[in-house]
């Protein structure tokens, strides 16, 4: 989501910082893994003569999305959306997770820091605003983003709240593509639902003014495809700006609190486990 405004705090060289931190893990891991080879090779002449082959000062490359996430963010005066400890909350999971999944609903100033983070897997953001993803891939083409339309009015909010507590539509687990609640968000693009995803972020849509799309669509949906999950296991889901009413609500609803793991500051992160093997199962604990 293009932001209403930039920030101004040391959360930069803290997330340099944390970056540094992950490279220099990555090589020690590098490391360990060619001194591993190398010393198992000792009883292999053909082995041995390839690695008298390789250059002694040869070295292991920073991968492009880490080094992209570096050099944004040590030239630019803008800061991600969330704070650190908001940010802190997600990386453990990725930390623990990737390479995955990562769906985000929002393109912003923080997207290139997710990708480095997801080094190695699949990481794609939904966008409404078209404009501002021709501005943000014009200078990080690497980044994989759609352009995504809603119906939905943040007006509509209690509405659709009645809706998808009353209906028994939006209660079945079903192919959310083929959903006929009124929050299923069924015309996303076809990526969507081709992939497994394995985390899932709602930072997006615009959320702040009564005509703005609002978040309660994709909540939901989230929450929906987490629940459909054809492979065993649990989908995480993070919801953002959970100060706000609809955040607050449809998070806590439709996504359950039985399934909070935690919060801290304005962000939300609930485990949720696939329905799709257990019928039987409700559809919050």
């Amino acid at each position: 989501m293009k932001p209403k405004g930039s920030k101004s705090s040391n959360s930069k060289f803290i997330f340099l910082g944390f970056v540094l931190v992950f490279l220099v893990l990555l090589l020690l891991s590098s490391t360990y893994s060619s001194s591993k080879s190398s010393s198992s090779s000792s009883s292999s002449p053909s082995l041995l003569l390839s690695a008298a082959q390789t250059p002694p000062n040869s070295c292991t490359k920073i991968p492009p999305s880490l080094s992209e996430a570096i050099i944004n963010y040590a030239t630019s005066n803008i800061t991600p959306q969330q704070t650190f400890q908001e940010i802190s909350v997600t990386s453990r999971v990725l930390a623990r997770r990737s390479p995955c999944n990562f769906l985000i609903f929002g393109l912003g100033h923080d997207s290139v820091m997710w990708s480095a983070l997801n080094h190695g897997g699949r990481t794609v953001f939904f966008e409404e605003d078209e404009s501002w993803i021709k501005s943000v891939t014009g200078k990080f083409p690497n980044l994989e983003s759609y352009h995504v339309k809603y119906d939905t009015k943040l007006s509509q909010a209690d509405d659709l709240m009645k809706t998808g507590m009353d209906s028994r539509e939006c209660k079945e687990v079903v192919d959310v593509k083929l959903s006929g609640c009124r929050l299923a968000l069924t015309k996303l693009p076809k990526v969507f639902y081709e992939v497994e995803w394995d985390l899932i972020m709602v930072d997006a849509p615009t959320g702040y003014f009564l005509d703005a799309p609002g978040r309660m669509s994709a909540i939901y949906t989230a929450g929906m495809v987490a629940r459909g999950r054809r492979a065993e296991g649990e989908t995480d889901v993070f919801v953002h700006d959970v100060n706000r009413a609809v955040e607050n609500k449809f998070s806590r609803a439709f996504l359950c609190e039985g399934y909070l793991k935690e919060q801290e500051g304005r962000i939300r992160h609930f485990t949720i486990p696939s329905h799709r093997g257990n019928p039987g199962i409700p559809f919050c604990p």
